[in-house]
C-alpha cells in the first residue's frame, strides 16, 4: 500500500494489486472533507481579489455538500453524479475531479499562488482581500505573527494608504480576534439549527427535537448551541448527529449526550431527555444561569433539589438520601407549577423580575409575530434596495399584511440614492397606481391567496435624513404629504453626546416625524451605539407620542431590548420593522418581535399590532398620541 501525496487535509489512500498492478482504489472522502476544500478555495479566491460572485459560488457549493443526504464522492465512484442544488457545471467538474481522484489541480495551483494562513489575516477588522494581497506581496507577510511584528516594528506605514494609525488598528485587530469568543447572529444560528432538524428528524425512535439556550431566548448574538431531543433509540440519533457531513470534529460522544464542532461553525450539544420528561430539560438547558439558579434556591426552599433531571427529595440534612424521590414532568408548565409558578417564556428567562412578577401574577402577555399586521420600514430599488416598489409591496401583500410603509432615504444620503423632491413625487404616483390596483383586484375578487382580510395598502413614507447640523432633509410641506415618516441619523456620527443628542431631539419634536429608526444606529459588532443621553430621547418620545423601532435586522437589533424596556418605563410608543432592502428581509419582523418580547413589551404598546385604519388614525392625532 503506498499514501498517495494529500492535499492539506485530504486523505487519500491508494491500493494496489501488486500482481496485476491494475486500477487502483482510493479512500472515499467524505462530504465534510469535501467541503472543506471548497470553503478554502473560495477563500482563496477572496484573498487574490476575485469577482465577489466567484468565491460565494464556492463557499456556497461547499454548503451544499456538507448537508447533501447523499455522499457525494461516493456517488461519483459508482457512476451516479448526484446533483447538488446551487452548482453549476464548471464547480460540478471540479467535485467530481476531486471525488474520483483525490486530487483537484485548480487547488493544488492556488495553494501554490496563496500560502493558506493568509486566509487567517481577513478575520481581522478592516483587513480586506487586497490589504492582504498588498501585505504579502510587499512586506512577505504570510501569518497573523509575521503581521504582527510587522505593525509593532513600523513596517505597515510605509506602504501605500497605511499609516501609524493603521498599525494600531492592526494590534488592536490582532488583540481582538485573539480574545474574542466568536458569535453569530440569530439568522446564522437559525440557519445552522433547521438545517441540523432536518438532517436528524428521520432517525428512527426520535420523538422530538429542539433548540435551547440563548438560541431559544433570542439573545443578540449567539455562541454555541443546543440541541435536546427525546428519543427511544438514542444510540442512533448519536451515531447520526455526530457523522454528519458539516461536522468538522466530534468533541465527545456518549450514550446520552454529544457535542461537535462544525465546519466553519459553533459547536453544537447534543442532550437526549427521557421521553415524557422534558419538562425540567427544557427549564435547564434553555438558562439563563442566573434564571436557574433562583428556580434551584426555590426548590431548596421547599426541600427539593432541581436539576435537568428533575426534583429530588432532600432529607433534613439538606441532601438526598440514596433513593430519594425523584419527581419528573412531561413539559415546562408542570415543572414551573411545582415551584408554584405560571409558565415563564424563554425570552423573559433572564432573572430580570420575571420571577417576582409571576409570582405576584404580573407576567406581561407578550406579543407575538401574529400579532403585527404591517411594517413600517422599507426601502426599494429606488433608493439603496434590491426590488423594485411593486415587488416589495406584491411580497409584503402575499404574507398578508394589511400595509407595508415604503421608506426610501432623502435626498443628502447620496450613498444611499436619496431620492430628489422631483422623485418623490413620481414614486408618489407609482404607489398611488398599484394601490388603485389592488383595491381593484380586492373588489373583483382577484386578489392573491394570503392577502388580508382588511386588503392591502401601500403606505408611502421615506427614512428622512437628520443633518449634523440638527436640520431635516426635507421642508414641512413635503413631508406633511407622506403617510409615515421614519427619521434617522446615519452621518457625523463622532460628533459629541450633546450634538447627537440635540439632533435625535430635533427629529422627535418635528410633528411630521412618526418614528425614530434604528436610534442607536449601530450594526452588533462592528459599529458601535451612537453616544445619546438615552432618558432625555425617551422622555422626550413619550411627550410626543413619537415611536421608537425595534429594528428587526439581525444586524442591527435597534433598539435593544434592555433600552427598549428602559424607554417602555418611560411611556414610549414603539414600532417593530424590517428594515427590508430585499424582499426575503420581510421576513426580519420575527427578530423585531424577539427583541420586544425580550423587552417585555405587549401588543398595546406597538404602533403596528394595529389595523391599517388605527394605524392612519394614530398617525393622524399628532403629537402627544398614545402608543
Amino acid at each position: 500500500m503506498r499514501r498517495a501525496g494529500s492535499a492539506w487535509g485530504v486523505r487519500v489512500v491508494v491500493r494496489y494489486d501488486l500482481r496485476t498492478m491494475e486500477t487502483p482504489e482510493v479512500q472515499i472522502l467524505s462530504n465534510g472533507e469535501l467541503a472543506r476544500i471548497f470553503h478554502e478555495i473560495g477563500d482563496m479566491l477572496e484573498v487574490k481579489g476575485e469577482l465577489v460572485f466567484k468565491t460565494v459560488a464556492y463557499h456556497r457549493a461547499a454548503d451544499a455538500i456538507a448537508h447533501s443526504p447523499v455522499e457525494v464522492a461516493r456517488a461519483y465512484l459508482e457512476g451516479k453524479p448526484p446533483r447538488i442544488a446551487g452548482v453549476g457545471e464548471a464547480i460540478a467538474k471540479k467535485i467530481e475531479e476531486l471525488a474520483r481522484t483525490g486530487h483537484m489541480a485548480f487547488y493544488d495551483r492556488l495553494r501554490e499562488e496563496v500560502p493558506p494562513s493568509l486566509v487567517e489575516l481577513l478575520a481581522i477588522p478592516g483587513i480586506g482581500p487586497r490589504t492582504v494581497k498588498q501585505l504579502h506581496e510587499e512586506l512577505g507577510i504570510d501569518t497573523l505573527d509575521d503581521l504582527r511584528r510587522a505593525a509593532e516594528a513600523g513596517s505597515l506605514r510605509g506602504l501605500k494608504g497605511m499609516s501609524q494609525k493603521t498599525e494600531a488598528a492592526v494590534l488592536a485587530g490582532i488583540a481582538a480576534l485573539e480574545t474574542r469568543q466568536e458569535r453569530m447572529r440569530l439568522g446564522r444560528a437559525e440557519t445552522i439549527v433547521e438545517t441540523l432538524l432536518a438532517e436528524l428528524a428521520d432517525v428512527p425512535g426520535l420523538r422530538s427535537i429542539q433548540p435551547a439556550g440563548s438560541f431559544r431566548r433570542r439573545r443578540e448574538t449567539i455562541g454555541d448551541l443546543d440541541l435536546l431531543a427525546e428519543t427511544d433509540r438514542p444510540a442512533e440519533l448519536v451515531e447520526r448527529f455526530t457523522s454528519l457531513g458539516s461536522v468538522e470534529s466530534v468533541i465527545a460522544k456518549g450514550p446520552h449526550k454529544a457535542a461537535v464542532r462544525l465546519l466553519r461553525g459553533p459547536q453544537v450539544d447534543l442532550m437526549i431527555m427521557p421521553p415524557g420528561e422534558a419538562g425540567t430539560y427544557l427549564i435547564h438547558f434553555t438558562g439563563s444561569k442566573e434564571h436557574n439558579v433562583r428556580l434551584r434556591g426555590m426548590a431548596r426552599d421547599i426541600g427539593w433539589s432541581l436539576s435537568e433531571k428533575g426534583y429530588l427529595r432532600l432529607g433534613e440534612d439538606g441532601e438526598p438520601a440514596p433513593a430519594a424521590e425523584l419527581r419528573t414532568f412531561a413539559t415546562e408548565t408542570d415543572a414551573y407549577a411545582f415551584l408554584g409558578l405560571p409558565y415563564i417564556e424563554p425570552e423573559l428567562r433572564e432573572d430580570r423580575g420575571e420571577i417576582e412578577a409571576a409570582l405576584a401574577g404580573k407576567l406581561p402577555a407578550l406579543l407575538t409575530r401574529a400579532d403585527l399586521r404591517g411594517d413600517c420600514h422599507s426601502h426599494s430599488d429606488w433608493s439603496d434596495g434590491v426590488h423594485s416598489i411593486e415587488q416589495m409591496a406584491e411580497a409584503a401583500r402575499r404574507r398578508g399584511y394589511s400595509y407595508l410603509v415604503l421608506t426610501d432615504h432623502t435626498v443628502s444620503l447620496a450613498i444611499a440614492r436619496g431620492l430628489s423632491l422631483e422623485r418623490v413625487e413620481t414614486q408618489r404616483a407609482i404607489v398611488a397606481s398599484l394601490n388603485a390596483r389592488f383595491e381593484a383586484e380586492e373588489r373583483q375578487g382577484t386578489a392573491p391567496p394570503g392577502v388580508s382580510p382588511e386588503g392591502f395598502r401601500l403606505l408611502h413614507g421615506c427614512e428622512l435624513e437628520v443633518r449634523a447640523d440638527a436640520t431635516l432633509d426635507y421642508p414641512d410641506e413635503v413631508l406633511a404629504r407622506y403617510d409615515l415618516v421614519v427619521a434617522s441619523v446615519h452621518v457625523s456620527r463622532r460628533q459629541s453626546r450633546d450634538q447627537l443628542t440635540a439632533r435625535t431631539l430635533a427629529a422627535i419634536a418635528n410633528p411630521h416625524v412618526d418614528v425614530i429608526a434604528h436610534p442607536a444606529g449601530r450594526y452588533i459588532g462592528s459599529r458601535d451605539d451612537l453616544d445619546l443621553d438615552w432618558d432625555a430621547v425617551f422622555a422626550e418620545a413619550a411627550r410626543t407620542g413619537t415611536a421608537l423601532e425595534l429594528n428587526g435586522s439581525d444586524e442591527r437589533l435597534d433598539l435593544s431590548d434592555v433600552r427598549a424596556r428602559r424607554a417602555a418605563e418611560f411611556g414610549c410608543s414603539f414600532s417593530i420593522d424590517s428594515d427590508a432592502h430585499r424582499i426575503e428581509e420581510l421576513d426580519n419582523l420575527r427578530w423585531g418581535t424577539a427583541m420586544a418580547r425580550r423587552a417585555w413589551l405587549t401588543p398595546g404598546q406597538v404602533i403596528n399590532t394595529r389595523s391599517r385604519a388605527g394605524l392612519l388614525e394614530w398617525l393622524a392625532a399628532g403629537p402627544g398620541r398614545t402608543g
